[in-house]
């Protein structure tokens, strides 16, 4: 296998690793929990999830896209920097919020705060790993942080507070911690942290958190919304058919994450747009193929992963597919606008995930689940065609990357 197939490999791989830590993570805590235990987990959980997304946003997704060779080194000693420092404050900011909510749910809370900076740092190593194109190395951090989290949490008590299982699967990311230091540190040797530029007014990363707000805003709109025009069994069909497509996320989240270094090496704007165009169509084929095997899937085998939800849920897979293989070329779209014009993203981000909401509730209020389905599937064509439409509008002659360099800078 050549390099840069490893690398896409090892990509996707230490991709899937990571959302199956966080899959795993859940299930055992449900396992191990009471109803009011999980409740607490979950509530902690939800506020990491999200922690987690501004940083990778704010510190992950502008790191990606640095170029200059020679300050590489640099650029992750101040992520790795930035990340431990805004994390510790953060956490800081948790245990105080837990000792004054006292009780489980506080003492949870505390949990989170103290453990905060091991958590976010160790992710957030897996982009200094992507921008030096050393995705094995992540891989390796990774699948060493799930062993570990799977073993620390399968040992522990049923019934354990959820504070103590937010300890536990914070203290167990250490390993994985030490030896991603350990696989950067020839990488950063000699070079100088610089946190300042992180603080500069027009930092690239602001205008990702923004994103990131606006993708997860719009999606939790949408979700409230739905459940106060629909009934409960029209809601966990959405969420069961989507659940069916994770595996797809993965292949996505690997697209956002470890594209930006390889695809800004390949030499012009032209260049960039041919590989996107032609990973945007293997993504769509991939979800247009699982989406026929989930539909020709058995309903025993059906109701094997989603219970009683399995019949509604089977009803939305041709939309869900739909939508699936669109989100494809979407995400490419979004992917070579990132790489190609930093700052374009964001108006289509703002427009067209309202847009998706509208979509979403108009489509149940004419067609019931299987409209709001389609709804969400038209809402991601028309932003993959609005993102595409803005590849296509980019100054041919445009030096590549010049943007994201001076807001970096």
């Amino acid at each position: 296998m050549s390099r840069r197939g490893l690398a896409a490999v090892s990509s996707v791989l230490d991709q899937a690793a990571s959302s199956a830590t966080n899959i795993v993570v859940l299930v055992l805590a449900a396992r191990l929990s009471s109803a009011s235990g999980f409740a607490d987990f979950s509530m902690v959980y939800v506020t990491f999830t999200v922690l987690l997304g501004l940083n990778m946003a704010y510190v992950g997704q502008s790191l990606v896209l640095e170029k200059a060779g020679e300050r590489l080194g640099s650029a992750c000693r101040s992520a790795v920097g930035f990340t431990g420092a805004a994390s510790g404050a953060v956490g800081a900011v948790l245990a105080v919020v837990g000792l004054l909510l006292g009780g489980a749910g506080g003492r949870a809370f505390l949990a989170l705060g103290l453990v905060l900076p091991l958590v976010l740092v160790q992710d957030g190593l897996r982009y200094c790993f992507s921008v030096l194109r050393a995705p094995e190395r992540a891989l390796a951090a990774d699948a060493l942080r799930l062993v570990c989290v799977v073993a620390a949490l399968a040992v522990q008590p049923a019934g354990a507070s959820a504070a103590r299982l937010v300890l536990v699967w914070g203290l167990s990311a250490l390993p994985a911690l030490a030896l991603g230091l350990l696989l950067l540190r020839p990488y950063v040797r000699g070079a100088r942290a610089q946190l300042r530029p992180y603080l500069r007014r027009g930092h690239l990363g602001q205008r990702f958190v923004v994103e990131f707000a606006v993708g997860n805003g719009s999606s939790q709109l949408a979700v409230l919304g739905l459940g106060v025009f629909a009934t409960p069994l029209a809601v966990g069909a959405l969420r069961g058919a989507t659940t069916l497509f994770g595996p797809l996320n993965v292949l996505f989240n690997s697209a956002n994450s470890f594209g930006p270094p390889v695809l800004s090496r390949l030499g012009g704007r032209r260049a960039v747009v041919r590989a996107t165009l032609a990973l945007g169509a293997v993504l769509a084929a991939v979800g247009a193929g699982w989406a026929v095997v989930l539909f020709l899937l058995p309903d025993r085998l059906g109701r094997e992963l989603l219970g009683d939800t399995w019949a509604s849920a089977a009803a939305l897979l041709p939309a869900t597919g739909a939508q699936y293989a669109v989100m494809g070329l979407g995400t490419c779209a979004l992917l070579t606008l990132r790489v190609l014009a930093p700052k374009s993203t964001l108006s289509v981000q703002i427009a067209f995930s309202a847009l998706s909401v509208v979509f979403l509730l108009g489509g149940y209020a004419v067609w019931g689940p299987l409209g709001a389905a389609w709804g969400l599937a038209a809402g991601s064509a028309l932003k993959a065609v609005a993102a595409w439409g803005r590849v296509a509008r980019l100054p041919v002659s445009a030096p590549r990357g010049d943007e994201a360099q001076r807001v970096l800078a």
